[in-house]
Parts: structure tokens; C-alpha cells; sequence
């Protein structure tokens, strides 16, 4: 079971060779870190996830959630490992010493979360939803609510969650109805009705500190009126202690197509009129603070589709290694030919070529992603670091969105290689396809992903850190045709870039016109070919440090073309990143400019169809 996770080898070649993480202990902020100690973390949260967190993938489908009296019962199973998780300090990896945390780079603590929230996501969200609300309070928290909630959330002792949609408010967030009215005592009477709720509510801990956005009596309409509260399920003293219990009370939790162990609630808060809060931040400016938690979970998402898709393809892996049927087609004519394990036959190498190529180039992306915001810890530059952070606000809205698609797609192909037996519970790729479709609609659909990139991440700052994208692509490009393993590929992907240079162009000029909404029509498919570009660009620059290990490997062994053993798998692994790259372009990236031509020709018809000609 352990390979049935990451790739361990593919998780250290990223860190190690292709973002040269451990450089990072040579910066004031992670100094006296290094490889070793990263190891260790990663090669800890790998163990802790395949012993304790794997096995309850299988009791929480199949157990679920009850739900009685109001309350959520979670599967007993979950509390052991919850408890490691706490003891292990896993929930607070990323943050600073001296609010509990452990410190780590991004990078590291993203490669610790692929085994532990990869292993199973039902699990791994009670306490990850809490770290996002407990980094709001770090940030824009008083020195109360600090002492109060956030060492307890950072720890695990206590749960959190994010609060934002109603029934007739989803996306449209500013159409909340959401009322707070603010006592003598400077709490806020809190009274509304919430959906779609990650673990608001459960009997995993104490208690859960629920951000909760709403409006103010008498605040402007729409988003600027918008506030966020802390409102705790059990209220809290100010000397920490817990007093009696909040208004808040969950009305019911949704019947979900996977992700049976992880309750989605419905709260009423304030049913009673009893409800108190307190602000998080300032009146009026709820959503600038719920956007770092937004952002943060929508990188998150797409980290989802990562673990999806790496667990999904090397089950598919195994399987394919394992089943035989057929005969070999170079033997198709011999009936007496020996069946073959599946592997062999071109169809199914298809699938796992597609499936290998993608997970490796979300893993470089989610890795890479998580590097950035490294660098911009360690940053002193001011203008050096905003321009860091603007490149990750172009990247979320494509990882999220990208990357939860294309992991929904590795376990639709892991589900096609196992054939009907894929279709059955009897094995894990079943509950996989069924747990991972949510990401593409988790924390924002795809769909509202798309419209932020183009009308609002693309144009930023006169397009400069598109243009940044741009040139860091084509500088792996003019690497990378250095090489001979490389430079036949290379001029493929510099058109293609070319290309999408041009359809952001015209996207961006037709935007400004009065064809806005033919614009947005072409939106998701602009954020996807954007993608393929990136990917394309990330399995590249893997190629490209492999080509010159392969050149090392060259010089030092005579022998280089029969070598055995850990250099021969090691060998075998580098080759491995230049068929990767060499499959996509040649095979994906001319798919990708007919998409790109289709965008070009603006086609008007989703847009000017009469609703009564959708038929039904």
C-alpha cells in the first residue's frame, strides 16, 4: 500500500532536483533546516498516513456520519489518529515556533499534507479547515482572540470552519441575508442560515470556531457590506475557559455522493436569538479577510486533485502490472500465445501515459506553487515579494481549477483501466472518482475560477505578471534545447506559447468591448488551455534536469545503456521525464492549439442561443 499514495521518488525529485528546496536553509528564516530534516518530516508523514490514515478510507464510506439530536457522531475509528495528528504537530506545520507550529517551508509541509490528506480527505479535513480559519486570526485577529481561539485551533484541541454560502446566495456571496447587530458589550447578535458547511459540526472535538460572514444593520448592499465574526459553537470567557453553549445549531448535513466521513452541515445561527459573535477584522471588510482563507483553501483544492489523481493513477499502476488477459498483439494470431498483463497493450499505455504525465506535472505545479510562497517568506525586497505574490494570484484560479479537473480525469482513466471491476466498491478507485468530483466545485466552481482569471488575474497591473509566466516559460525552453535528448520538442511548445500569447490578447482586447459576455463564454476554456501550456511547461523543466542527470550519467558509466540495480531504476527514472515530456507536447499540445484556435473564433452562439431553443 504505500506506493498507492505518492510516488516517494517523484515527491523528492521536485523538492530536491527540480526546485532545489533545501537551498532554503540558507535564509535567516528556515536556517538550520536541510535536507535531512525535510526527509525526516516527509518520510514521518508517510508513515503516520499509511499505517493510521489509509485504513479508514474503506470505514468511513462505508460507515458514514450520524446524525441525531442536532449533532454529528464522526466514525469512532477517526479519534486515534486524530490525537496523532494533534501530538504530531501536523496541523500547524508551516507556522512560526512560537505559536505552535513547526516552522517548515511550504514545500515540505505540502509534501507531508500529499501522504496525510492524499491517504484520505474525509479525515484530513477536520483539521486542515480549522488551520485556515486559525491562519484568519493570526493575521487579522485582536491579541483576545489570539490568546482565545488560535493556539487551541493551531493545536487541534479546538475545530474550524468557513462560513460563507446560503440556499439563495452560492456563489453570489454579497446576496447574503445574514444579519449581525452589535450589543453593548461589543459582541454582535448573529442570526442567519448557512449550507454547505465542512465540518460545522461533529463530535471530534470540544469545540468549533465558526467564521461566520455577515451584515451589519444599516451596512452598504452587496460585498462592501459584508463583515466576518468569530462565532464559537460552545462561547468562550475571556480567560479561555468554555461557558455556555452558542445559538448555533446544525439543522441537518447533506447526503453526498463520496466524502461519506465528512460531515457537510446546514447552520442556523441565531434560531433562538441567542447567538453572539465577535468581529474578526474591521466592519465592512469580511471579505478581504476570508479571502486569504479563500485563496489559501482554493490552492488547497487543487492540491486535492494532485492527491486524487497520483492515489488513482498508481492503483491503476498496479493493476495494470498485475492483470493478465490477452495475448500479446505481436502474437494476436498465435492461440496458444501466453496472456500478458495489461500493461502491454497499447490501449491501456495510453491511459497511464495520459494519467503519468498529469499527475507529474500537478505534483511540479502544487510543489512549485507552495516554493513561491517560501521565496516570499524569505523575501526583504518589498516589490520583489509583491510581484511574487501577484504570480500566485495568477497561478490559484488555474491549480484550483486545472488541477481538480485533471484529477477527476485520472480517476475516470483508473476506473477504465480496471474495467468493470473498476465500476464495483470491491475496489478503492470506485470511491476515489466518486470522493474527488467535489474539488471541481469546492470553494468556487471551476467555472468562477475561469471569470477571476480573465477579468481579473489576466489584466492586473497592465498584464505584468502574465508576462512574467510568458518569460519564465520560454527560459526553461531556451534550457532545455540545449539538450540533445530535447531540442526536437522544444520549438513545439515556443509555438504554442506564442499562441496563447496571442489568444490572451485578443480575449483581453475583446473584454473591453461589447462582447463582454462573449468574452466570459470562452473563460473555462482559456483557463484550460492556459493549463496544458503550464503543464506542458512544468513536465519540460523536470525533462530538462533530467536530461542532465542522464548527461552525468553518461560520463560516468561506460556501461550507461545495461546499467542494473539502484542506477538502473535511477536511469529508468530520469528517461521516464523525457518520454513524459516528449508524450505531451507531441500529443497533448496539438489538441491544445485547436482548443486555442476555437477560443480564437469567438463563436457567438452560447451566447445569442434563445433560452427556449435549449429545448426540454
Amino acid at each position: 500500500m504505500a506506493q498507492l499514495i505518492a510516488d516517494r521518488r517523484d515527491v523528492d525529485f521536485v523538492l530536491f532536483e527540480q526546485l532545489k528546496i533545501d537551498e532554503l536553509s540558507e535564509s535567516e528564516k528556515y536556517k538550520g533546516m536541510g535536507k535531512k530534516m525535510f526527509d525526516m518530516v516527509i518520510t514521518e508523514a508517510r508513515n503516520f498516513a499509511i499505517k493510521e490514515i489509509l485504513p479508514l478510507n474503506e470505514i468511513g464510506d462505508k460507515e458514514g456520519l450520524k446524525f441525531e439530536n442536532n449533532m454529528v457522531k464522526i466514525p469512532e475509528a477517526f479519534r486515534k489518529p486524530y490525537e496523532q495528528m494533534r501530538e504530531g504537530g501536523w496541523i500547524a506545520m508551516m507556522e512560526d515556533i512560537d505559536i505552535g507550529g513547526q516552522g517548515l517551508p511550504y514545500s515540505v509541509s505540502q509534501a507531508a499534507l500529499e501522504y496525510i490528506v492524499g491517504a484520505d480527505f474525509s479525515f484530513g479535513a477536520f483539521g486542515f479547515a480549522t488551520h485556515g480559519a486559525a491562519k484568519m486570526i493570526e493575521i487579522f485577529g485582536t491579541d483576545l482572540q489570539k490568546n482565545i481561539y488560535m493556539d487551541k485551533m493551531y493545536s487541534g484541541e479546538w475545530g474550524g470552519t468557513m462560513v460563507l454560502t446560503e440556499s439563495e446566495a452560492g456563489s453570489d456571496v454579497g446576496a447574503l441575508t445574514t444579519t449581525a447587530k452589535k450589543n453593548d458589550d461589543g459582541t454582535y447578535t448573529i442570526c442567519g442560515n448557512k449550507i454547505f458547511i465542512t465540518c460545522g459540526e461533529h463530535d471530534l472535538t470540544p469545540n468549533i470556531v465558526h467564521p461566520v460572514l455577515a451584515r451589519i444593520e444599516g451596512a452598504p448592499s452587496g460585498t462592501k457590506g459584508i463583515s466576518l465574526f468569530l462565532v464559537p459553537k460552545i462561547w468562550v470567557n475571556d480567560d479561555g475557559s468554555m461557558a455556555e453553549a452558542n445559538d448555533v445549531v446544525c439543522t441537518g448535513i447533506e447526503e453526498k455522493m463520496g466524502l461519506h466521513a465528512s460531515p457537510t452541515c446546514q447552520l442556523a445561527f441565531g434560531s433562538k436569538g441567542n447567538c453572539r459573535g465577535v468581529l474578526l477584522g474591521e466592519e465592512n471588510k469580511g471579505m478581504k479577510v476570508m479571502f486569504h482563507m479563500m485563496n489559501e483553501a482554493r490552492l488547497g483544492v487543487g492540491a486535492l486533485g494532485l492527491f486524487n489523481g497520483s492515489c488513482a493513477y498508481l492503483y491503476g499502476l498496479d493493476y495494470a502490472r498485475q492483470r493478465k488477459q490477452g495475448r500479446d498483439l505481436s502474437q494476436i494470431m498465435d492461440k496458444d500465445a501466453p496472456s500478458v498483463a495489461i500493461i502491454n497493450h497499447p490501449d491501456i499505455r495510453r491511459e497511464l501515459m495520459w494519467m503519468k504525465t498529469h499527475v507529474e506535472g500537478m505534483r511540479s505545479l502544487v510543489y512549485y506553487i507552495a516554493h513561491l510562497f517560501d521565496k516570499i517568506e524569505c523575501e526583504e525586497n518589498e516589490e520583489e515579494k509583491s510581484k511574487l505574490t501577484d504570480f500566485t494570484d495568477l497561478l490559484t484560479p488555474i491549480v484550483k481549477s486545472y488541477c481538480s479537473d485533471k484529477g477527476f480525469d485520472c480517476c475516470v482513466s483508473a476506473m477504465q483501466i480496471y474495467g468493470g471491476y473498476g465500476y464495483t466498491a470491491d475496489y478503492p478507485v470506485e470511491r476515489l472518482l466518486r470522493d474527488s468530483k467535489i474539488n471541481s466545485i469546492y470553494e468556487g466552481t471551476n467555472g468562477i475560477q475561469a471569470m477571476d482569471l480573465i477579468g481579473r488575474k489576466l489584466g492586473a497591473k497592465g498584464g505584468a505578471s502574465v508576462m512574467d509566466l510568458f518569460g519564465k516559460i520560454n527560459e526553461t525552453i531556451k534550457k532545455a534545447s540545449e539538450y540533445e535528448f530535447l531540442k526536437e520538442i522544444t520549438p513545439m511548445l515556443e509555438e504554442v506559447v506564442d499562441k496563447l500569447g496571442h489568444v490572451a490578447l485578443n480575449l483581453g482586447k475583446t473584454l473591453m468591448s461589447e462582447d463582454l459576455k462573449h468574452a466570459f463564454s470562452q473563460a473555462k476554456p482559456f483557463l484550460d488551455v492556459t493549463g496544458d501550456v503550464i503543464m506542458a511547461w512544468m513536465l519540460l523543466w523536470r525533462a530538462e534536469v533530467s536530461a542532465g542527470k542522464l548527461n552525468d550519467m553518461i560520463e560516468k558509466h561506460k556501461d550507461f545503456e545495461n546499467l542494473k540495480g539502484k542506477k538502473g531504476k535511477e536511469k529508468a527514472f530520469y528517461e521516464g521525464q523525457i518520454y513524459s515530456a516528449r508524450y505531451y507536447i507531441e500529443t497533448i499540445l496539438p489538441k491544445t492549439l485547436g482548443q486555442m484556435n476555437s477560443i480564437d473564433n469567438f463563436s457567438k452562439v452560447i451566447v445569442d442561443i434563445p433560452d427556449l431553443s435549449f429545448g426540454g
